[in-house]
């Protein structure tokens, strides 16, 4: 049966990944379905990774006027002559602007009595749970299917014997932010260089926001033996590929990650304030690599802190252990 789909997810490049698996179910149970996504526009490139969204809106609550954006939403919706609407909002407010549509069927979180009553169906809200679980269980009460893991329309590369691929890069939004999820510039070119030590052919790439990292890593490294890839991926497309031509995967908490968890890549990520049990899958090939600190508050960013602690002991590692356990591994 035709439906049309309007999806709506607000976060980073990194959230709009992990939402694939609840819009492939979707398709599943509705395979000539049109699909649209109300994301923000700074996570747009997701429509390189999947062919399974026909369309996009951009909708900036974070960056521009929220209201007027939220008024767009809105009359999109109820001129869209959508059938669907799935919402991944935790906020009170969002099943309002979901009956504000007139969409016939109206999914979203339980959010109180409200939701309850202007919603379809509201759904609980599990947050101590893999993200795309979390997501997923919003579809639930439209399809038996169940997608357990982000799936990318990217054809995987032939392995580089002996590959380790190093992505260093972290999300703008969370440098502006103050949220340090990731080891320093030194650290890494420390940890490339005693990968080369064990006789690995390390390959370093990085986004546009990575730039200065990758200068300061190539400042540190002693070797100079890597092979540097940043500015050859020219989209998140050669991105995908480059990580599944990867024996080996490493990178901190980002959206690479979750692209490698879709390419099924051996990966490894450092975990520092963040909560790896919400971030990545219980799979054997992804490896959280998480500092012997005793901070009474980790995982503490988005539980307990907006911004980072000054003391990070959480990112403070053995690098000789993690090039040993990766290496060996």
């Amino acid at each position: 049966m035709d439906k049309k789909i309007l999806a709506v997810n607000f976060g980073g490049l990194g959230d709009e990944i992990l939402f694939l698996p609840a819009l492939i179910s979707l398709k599943k149970e509705f395979p000539n379905s049109k699909i649209t996504l109300a994301l923000e526009s700074r996570s747009k490139s997701i429509a390189q990774l999947t062919d399974i969204i026909d369309d996009l809106i951009f909708v900036d609550i974070k960056t521009g006027n929220k209201y007027k954006e939220l008024l767009k939403l809105i009359w999109k919706g109820l001129t869209g002559g959508y059938d669907i609407m799935v919402s991944s909002g935790a906020s009170p407010f969002i099943s309002i602007i979901e009956a504000l549509t007139f969409i016939k069927q109206r999914y979203g979180y339980d959010t109180g009595l409200l939701s309850k009553l202007l919603l379809t169906k509201a759904v609980p809200l599990n947050k101590n749970q893999y993200a795309s679980a979390m997501y997923h269980d919003l579809v639930t009460p439209i399809t038996d299917y169940v997608t357990e893991l982000p799936q990318i329309s990217v054809e995987p590369e032939n392995k580089i014997p002996n590959s380790i691929l190093i992505h260093p890069g972290v999300s703008l939004m969370s440098k502006q932010k103050g949220c340090i999820k990731s080891i320093t510039s030194k650290e890494w070119a420390d940890l490339i260089d005693r990968l080369i030590g064990y006789g690995k052919h390390v390959i370093l790439a990085g986004g546009p926001d990575d730039e200065e990292c990758i200068k300061e890593i190539e400042q540190y490294s002693k070797t100079k033996e890597y092979e540097n890839y940043y500015g050859k991926t020219k989209n998140l497309t050669d991105l995908a590929k480059l990580i599944s031509s990867a024996e080996k995967f490493v990178c901190s908490d980002s959206a690479p990650l979750h692209i490698a968890v879709a390419m099924g890549v051996k990966t490894y990520v450092f975990f520092g304030p963040t909560d790896d049990k919400k971030l990545i899958p219980l799979t054997p090939n992804i490896k959280p690599l998480k500092a012997k600190d005793d901070c009474p508050l980790k995982p503490c960013l988005w539980e307990h802190r907006q911004q980072s602690c000054r003391e990070l002991s959480c990112l403070n590692y053995n690098f000789s252990d993690i090039a040993r356990i990766i290496c060996e591994d």
